[in-house]
């Protein structure tokens, strides 16, 4: 790889780091109802809101089962609101080309993807969404999807808060409100008019007319498309205004806007692990979990990247391709002197193959990781024509759930790790199992376990029955290994929250539609509700004080225990599927025989 690969990947992820201590802990001071300098301003906004549903509902301490409750009631709503505006879009204003409604199947797995922060698409957006349906169906659940997986991930850690046995998880729409008001909506305002500077389009056309050099008219689609890619990616959410989504010019102009996206989607999630140090009143504890988190992102990073870069050996040999170099001390002589070109040392060989010449393979398989590890969705390259390895690690990242993943739930799924953790090193070295100064027991250890056991559960039994069944099977565009891993993958992308596709499966047909919603509701609500059954009953013991006899779980060597928990669970769970997919079509790539 390039010297200059090697700075951006280096540069994008310090990036990310610097913003996300000063966010992690804005956000705290939020939570906590503490103040910050931008109260005179955001107060105003928020009481008009409590006004509008009830200063009482929006003030009343919540239990777990209130709290969730609440949860899901709202996200009910708002799914059905979003199933009406994709089925009668063509009654609705804005519909400038006309669009028909969805057919029920779709519109039904749109609205529980885009509720759930999935943001799974089987349409193209720019043929099948007017404008209204565009913002009315996807921008506005951008929003609350974002939120919401983020406020049950700060009522989980109010149960660890709790000192005297209390069963006070917060309320459920003031910690909704704060987060939309204080966080997302002003940030993504400013992004999206960076993004318009930088050249994306932002109008409420529907689209306009080129004359082109061949002298014949050419229709381009446009619409309100900067201020749904900011919080695209700011929510980790993926869905996008273009079917290439941010390999598409209007969505992501130029390689600044690349690293500027890339950073979007990854500061928060990552800032989630600051606020978690902030709220239990230890950073030190907030450190390990981000050190193990981001261990897991430069692990796969370099699975996702460094193969990218050499070449494919069926083409190699043909002498279509040739291995990719590292640059010497004479090729940056020869480009300063202007005999070389920078192409020629950044990409001398690899696989370009679905990737943009704006990006290059680096900016490409950076995107690639980082949108499978944060589990955004949103894609500036074809994941289906990357090498198997790529594979691996885009497919590994999503079926872990738990490299930094999406607002929230990403969070949640590495504390179920540790709570894991915890209890089977306590057993081994005989301390009590303590997390945060509560017992860690019998009947957290079970709910924790259905919560990790649902995951590869709506993962491998639907994989298994679509390589089965011929109304899935017809589906696919290759067949054999790749055939497998392109139905893994969507269903892995399902399951986690991400959305993005290894795009030779037409999953536009009645079970892809409904099979792949299926999984997206029993991945996304399940698990958070066994998880706050264990908020509560988390919140309900007494804070025992820390003895010679606890376990300490804020050392580097619990971190790296807990790391190993992760990849030892993960691979004995899904490395037999990995196995069937990715990796079997690496060994036949290596013996000359494509999919």
């Amino acid at each position: 790889m390039a010297a200059s690969a090697w700075l951006q990947i280096i540069f994008t992820l310090l990036a990310i780091f610097l913003l996300s201590v000063p966010a992690g802990r804005y956000m705290a001071r939020i939570v906590m109802g503490q103040t910050t300098g931008f109260d005179k301003f955001f107060d105003p906004i928020d009481n008009v809101i409590y006004f509008l549903i009830g200063r009482k509902v929006a003030s009343q301490a919540m239990t777990w089962k209130v709290y969730t409750f609440h949860m899901l009631a709202t996200n009910l709503v708002m799914a059905l609101i979003i199933f009406a505006i994709f089925s009668f879009q063509d009654r609705l204003p804005l519909n400038q080309p006309g669009f028909p409604g969805m057919e029920p199947f779709q519109a039904f797995n749109e609205a529980i993807s885009f509720i759930t922060n999935t943001n799974w698409q089987s349409y193209s957006g720019e043929s099948t969404l007017s404008n209204f349906s565009q913002m009315g169906a996807i921008t506005f659940p951008m929003f609350t999807s974002a939120a919401t997986g983020f406020v049950v991930a700060m009522a989980w850690i109010r149960a660890f808060t709790v000192t005297n046995g209390g069963s006070d998880l917060g309320n459920f729409y003031r910690d909704l409100i704060r987060f939309l008001t204080r966080v997302l909506i002003p940030v993504c305002f400013v992004m999206a008019l960076v993004m318009i500077a930088e050249g994306s389009v932002q109008t409420l056309d529907a689209s306009l007319t080129a004359n082109t050099l061949q002298g014949v008219d050419q229709t381009i689609v446009v619409g309100p498309v900067a201020s749904q890619g900011a919080i695209e990616l700011f929510g980790t959410n993926g869905g996008g205004f273009y079917n290439v989504n941010a390999a598409h010019p209007f969505q992501n102009p130029t390689p600044v806007t690349n690293i500027i996206l890339m950073v979007l989607m990854a500061v928060l999630p990552a800032a989630i692990v600051v606020t978690f140090g902030e709220m239990i009143g230890n950073r030190r504890q907030a450190w390990v979990l981000y050190g193990v988190m981001g261990s897991l992102v430069v692990l796969f990073l370099l699975l996702c990247v460094i193969p990218e870069q050499r070449s494919t050996p069926i083409l190699r040999h043909a002498g279509i391709e040739t291995e990719a170099t590292v640059p010497t001390v004479a090729h940056w002589r020869a480009i300063r002197a202007g005999i070389e070109s920078n192409a020629s040392v950044d990409q001398p060989g690899g696989n370009m193959e679905g990737k943009e010449v704006r990006f290059g393979i680096s900016g490409s398989g950076l995107f690639a990781d980082i949108t499978t590890a944060f589990t955004t969705g949103a894609v500036n390259s074809a994941h289906d024509s990357y090498t198997p390895l790529p594979g691996v690690s885009m497919l590994g990242q999503m079926m872990l759930q738990c490299v930094f993943g999406g607002k929230g739930i990403g969070f949640l799924n590495a504390l179920i790790y540790g709570l894991i953790a915890v209890f089977v090193a306590g057993l081994m070295v005989g301390r009590t199992p303590e997390f945060l100064g509560k017992k860690i027991e019998k009947q957290e250890i079970i709910l924790v376990s259905l919560a990790l056991l649902i995951h590869p559960l709506v993962i491998l039994t639907p994989t298994g029955w679509s390589m089965v069944a011929p109304y899935a099977l017809s589906s696919l565009g290759n067949n054999g290994i790749h055939g497998f891993s392109e139905i893994l993958y969507a269903f892995a992308s399902g399951a986690a929250d991400n959305g993005s596709t290894f795009a030779g499966l037409n999953a536009n047909t009645a079970w892809f539609n409904l099979a792949l919603a299926v999984v997206i509701f029993i991945g996304r609500y399940p698990p958070i509700i066994f998880l706050m059954a264990v908020a509560g009953s988390v919140a309900s013991k007494p804070t025992t004080p820390a003895t010679t006899s606890t376990l300490r779980t804020d050392t580097v060597a619990f971190g790296a225990f807990w790391l190993a928990t992760i990849l030892i669970v993960g691979a004995l769970t899904f490395f037999p599927a990995l196995v069937l997919g990715p990796l079997a079509e690496f060994f036949a790539m290596k013996n000359g025989v494509a999919f």
